[in-house]
């Protein structure tokens, strides 16, 4: 683990919300929702200096703090174009776009978009909705060579063998929860489309949305039987991979 991760820290702070570290020591942080999010330690909430914010889809529980975030820190934003488009008229001069197969050097990150399968709107504060654009995931390649692929809230889907075979990251990010995105059965297969050797399993505590029912021992349950030979990182809130 410590080699291939090669001087990047990834913390979890719940959700599907992640802060990492590069090697070349600038700070990234993957749908900002900590203010209301229920399994983000205290200590964690407040995010002090940041380089960079990407931004996986518009819903409340990967987006609530962009704006504050964005503002407080001056962190360089990557979204869909609608979403960018939306931060700008809300005064965030640092937003950039990105979409789906592009790929953009943001700092010392390599920075792909990739297909999600959900849906993607934001919340004004009237709370009506507007069109959020198409949901992606990120896959981020960092100065050592490691890849790291934050799926966002997605469906399992076929061309996730085209992500493994195009960019074959070395850790996954995926959801399990069920309901909302995959569940642990959707998500075992995702692991044998995408070949990978490393996975965590993000967006599936009961604390953020009740209605989740996916949890990591189905998910080991179902690998044991489609991939056997992936390694499951359950991280807590708050834990950290690092080399």
């Amino acid at each position: 683990m410590d080699e291939m991760l090669g001087g990047t820290r990834i913390t979890y702070l719940g959700h599907a919300t992640f802060r990492i570290v590069t090697p070349g020591d600038e700070q990234i942080l993957i749908d900002p929702f900590l203010t209301d999010n229920p399994t983000t330690p205290e200590d964690m909430k407040e995010v002090g200096e940041l380089d960079t914010m990407l931004i996986t889809h518009g819903h409340f529980d990967h987006f609530a703090d962009a704006i504050p975030v964005a503002s407080e820190t001056g962190a360089t934003v990557v979204s869909n174009f609608e979403i960018m488009s939306y931060l700008q008229s809300q005064g965030i001069e640092n937003a950039q776009p990105i979409q789906k197969g592009g790929t953009a050097q943001i700092g010392g990150i390599r920075v792909t978009a990739t297909h999600a399968f959900h849906s993607s709107s934001i919340q004004t504060e009237d709370g009506s909705l507007i069109y959020g654009g198409e949901p992606m995931g990120y896959i981020l390649e960092f100065e050592s060579g490691f890849k790291l692929y934050h799926a966002g809230d997605t469906a399992v889907f076929g061309d996730m063998q085209l992500i493994g075979e195009i960019y074959r990251p070395d850790l996954a990010l995926l959801p399990i929860g069920d309901r909302l995105v995959m569940g642990p059965l959707e998500a075992a297969h995702a692991v044998r489309l995408l070949g990978i050797r490393h996975v965590v399993p993000i967006h599936y505590s009961t604390d953020v949305m009740p209605i989740f029912t996916g949890t990591p021992e189905k998910f080991q349950e179902h690998l044991s039987n489609l991939a056997p030979d992936t390694v499951v990182h359950v991280m807590a809130p708050g834990d950290d991979l690092a080399s």
